[in-house]
């Protein structure tokens, strides 16, 4: 095994050259383009006062709506992407997704008019450009590191998570000092010109390449078939999995797109801590958290199995997700309580698309992450403009849409624990 192992080790180096040929190399750049595209999801919250300030005579509802465009197209169309990564390579399609996130916020910062231009720019364009290196960048992490599936993943999807953090802060200030419009479009442009960049680095593993002596985690099932597209939606244990993802999604999105609104209704949104705006300054905290969960979670689930972690973490959603709703008028409990929601939500990006590696294979992971990541945009139906007409029917209050999202994440929790893992366990052992 290790001589064979070190062959192929020898090969991925000469056949892509010893940058590209690296799998940490491959990591990072992979974590790079992820940092460039979290701020059009993690963002949009300090964007929406601008907007509606400008637009004026808009219900809010009317501009969540941009943020659910923009994960419907973020997630939908990325099943055709996935199929066109897995068949065609990486490269070519990170670069279409790069363009677009640059089109995406240029074009609405520089020429939106009405909701309806950002609607196309910032939600269809920007949306599928960030599908596109979102699902490519994920299921290569995958294919690189069979051996540390989730750690990888983890760290992956962190660099969306997390990513903003970085930035929130930089970019409420741009905002202050240009506006929202020449906000977006400066920042706009920087991130896509370093997606460009790490287009140009990543590429697949050769195939049937491993890793120099691997072996499998023992806590965690991982089958021999790779499964196609077909296939793969013929199994139950698929559709149990994008029933968890959408329950679980739900409350997490619903914070993000919604936190100024949530921070009025638990009439903090005054607060300042330290000089900083409460939101912009709790958003960046989170977005660590959002990350750290990627990586700790994904760690942990390589070491005591997937659906073991998944039951932990989701229940403890639900629990953090109900006490949002006990924090009326404490800006310090506000800031306190929501990394820790982030904490507990933001590791479904790592676990899922590791389970997906595990339990469908490796060679079309692209693909087939891709259909399951779809339940991210039917999320975004209720998290984005359902929460928000919700809030607007209870006097602007998120309590009642945070109350099913926390019986969601709970029912989530036992599908994982008393549904999922049996089933995968029984199919697995019985291809053996």
């Amino acid at each position: 095994m290790s001589n064979e192992s070190t062959t192929q080790i020898d090969l991925a180096k000469q056949t892509l050259g010893p940058i590209v040929g690296n799998r940490w190399i491959q990591l990072a750049a992979g974590v790079m383009a992820m940092i460039v595209i979290s701020n059009f999801q993690y963002a949009f919250t300090l964007f929406t006062p601008g907007l509606k300030q400008q637009f004026a005579s808009a219900p809010y509802s009317d501009i969540a709506l941009i943020y659910t465009l923009f994960i419907l197209f973020e997630t939908w169309p990325v099943p055709v992407a996935g199929y066109f990564i897995d068949k065609f390579g990486i490269r070519n399609l990170m670069l279409v997704g790069a363009v677009l996130i640059l089109l995406g916020w240029v074009l609405g910062g520089m020429f939106a008019t009405s909701l309806f231009h950002l609607y196309l720019t910032y939600g269809v364009l920007a949306g599928t450009g960030c599908g596109i290196i979102y699902i490519a960048t994920v299921a290569n992490a995958v294919k690189w590191f069979p051996d540390k599936r989730g750690l990888a993943a983890g760290l992956t999807a962190a660099g969306f998570g997390g990513g903003s953090a970085l930035t929130l802060i930089p970019i409420s200030g741009s905002i202050t000092s240009m506006g929202w419009a020449g906000a977006m479009t400066s920042w706009g442009i920087g991130q896509g010109v370093v997606a460009i960049v790490m287009a140009l680095i990543l590429h697949h593993p050769p195939q049937g390449w491993l890793p120099k002596d691997w072996v499998q985690p023992k806590a965690v099932a991982q089958t021999r078939k790779d499964f196609t597209a077909k296939q793969m939606m013929s199994q139950k244990e698929f559709y149990i999995m994008y029933a968890m993802f959408l329950m679980v999604c739900t409350g997490g999105l619903m914070t993000t797109g919604n936190m100024s609104q949530i921070a009025k209704s638990l009439n903090v949104f005054d607060a300042k801590f330290m000089g900083i705006a409460i939101v912009p300054f709790t958003a960046t905290v989170a977005g660590v958290a959002n990350a750290f969960a990627r990586i700790m979670w994904g760690a942990v689930s390589d070491r005591f199995g997937r659906e073991y972690t998944m039951a932990f973490a989701f229940a403890l959603e639900g629990v953090l997700i109900f006490a949002m709703t006990q924090i009326m008028g404490s800006p310090i409990a506000f800031m306190i309580l929501m990394p820790f929601v982030f904490l507990a939500w933001g590791e479904i990006y790592a676990l899922f698309s590791a389970i997906t590696g595990d339990v469908f294979g490796p060679k079309n992971a692209s693909g087939n992450y891709g259909i399951l990541y779809t339940a991210k945009g039917a999320a975004s139906i209720m998290a984005g403009w359902g929460a928000a007409a919700v809030a607007a029917s209870y006097a602007g209050s998120f309590s009642v849409p945070y109350y099913i999202a926390a019986v969601f994440d709970l029912t989530a929790a036992a599908l994982a624990l008393f549904v999922l893992r049996p089933i995968i366990r029984k199919r697995i052992a019985g291809e053996s």
